[in-house]
């Protein structure tokens, strides 16, 4: 046996959205009904940034993603997040890849906020809000786009010149640079930011909006203003991870919103153990933290094809 090394430019030719949508949605589905498992990611800070640790395992593979979030590697001509997976054999352990992580990350993430859109946005829904028009906003807008169809895009970023490149790089849809508070008029909104506090007010949210949370993914990060949650059917990724990392861990904190108030997780929903959007009226909020059981359905997808392809760099690891 050997072990199969996949790079960055090798994972582009081996990703497609609608694909790892499917499989990142069996995995929650089969998180939900005790077919998959995962432990909490482990965090470990150093100076400039953190690492995590993400080990998982869906019917038919493990693996564990070790992935860096460092915000000031753009000075550095480096990725803010960089990150591997190590893919083993369920059965024997051995190594069957390592791969980079980059591309299955932002494919899975986006594929995640896409997979709670459907359940929880309503479904006439053709207006896309992003808040942050970094890597992420490019997945978030490609993934929805592959679910829900798009009449109106509206991007904000804090850099205005970002926003900007944003629109120009997907001519192919009706995407505008807008405020803040215009692209929180829309059916469904992504905030896709570092902030340590809130950068999405209470008092621009209107009735029937479905928001991703998805840049709150590690202590003290928070992007919502927490009386939007409490007005809102919460609906979390897995709660224990909400809890301690995602877009509810401040609000927790201060006393502002409590784990009891959380409506399900995702895979509950997608299961069919509890319902989604109750109305055309209700707030839903998506609070997305990244789960490992996300990255091993993906990596097997990878894994698969670049078996079934052949060509591909490889190495005898453990020389067996």
């Amino acid at each position: 046996m050997d072990t199969l090394l996949l790079t960055s430019n090798d994972l582009a030719g081996l990703l497609d959205m609608k694909e790892v949508i499917g499989v990142v949605e069996q995995s929650f589905k089969d998180y939900a009904t005790g077919k998959a498992q995962m432990p909490s990611k482990v965090y470990l800070r150093v100076e400039k940034g953190d690492f995590r640790a993400m080990p998982g395992a869906v019917p038919g593979a493990v693996g564990m993603k070790w992935v860096n979030v460092h915000p000031l590697n753009r000075n550095l001509g480096l990725p803010t997040v960089m990150g591997i997976i190590l893919y083993s054999d369920p059965h024997s352990g051995y190594p069957l890849a390592i791969m980079d992580a980059a591309d299955i990350t932002a494919y899975r993430t986006a594929a995640t906020s896409a997979i709670a859109s459907k359940y929880l946005a309503r479904p006439e829904s053709r207006s896309l809000g992003l808040i942050g028009a970094g890597r992420q906003a490019h997945m978030h807008l490609l993934s929805h786009a592959a679910i829900f169809t798009l009449d109106a895009v509206k991007v904000y970023d804090v850099r205005p010149e970002a926003a900007e490149a944003f629109v120009r790089h997907f001519p192919q849809f009706n995407v505008k640079s807008t405020s803040a508070e215009e692209a929180l008029a829309s059916d469904i909104v992504c905030t896709l930011t570092p902030a340590t506090a809130p950068v999405v007010k209470a008092s621009w949210v209107k009735p029937g909006t479905h928001i991703n949370a998805v840049g709150a993914d590690a202590p003290g990060k928070e992007e919502l203003e927490p009386g939007i949650l409490n007005r809102a059917r919460v609906v979390v990724d897995d709660v224990a991870q909400a809890c301690h990392a995602g877009e509810i861990n401040m609000p927790v904190r201060q006393g502002l919103f409590r784990k009891e108030q959380i409506w399900a997780s995702l895979g509950e929903i997608v299961a069919g153990a509890r319902p989604g959007r109750p109305d055309a009226q209700t707030v839903t909020v998506f609070d997305s933290t990244g789960l490992a059981i996300e990255d091993v359905a993906a990596a097997r997808l990878v894994y698969e094809k670049a078996r079934k392809r052949g060509g591909y760099l490889s190495v005898d690891l453990i020389g067996a």
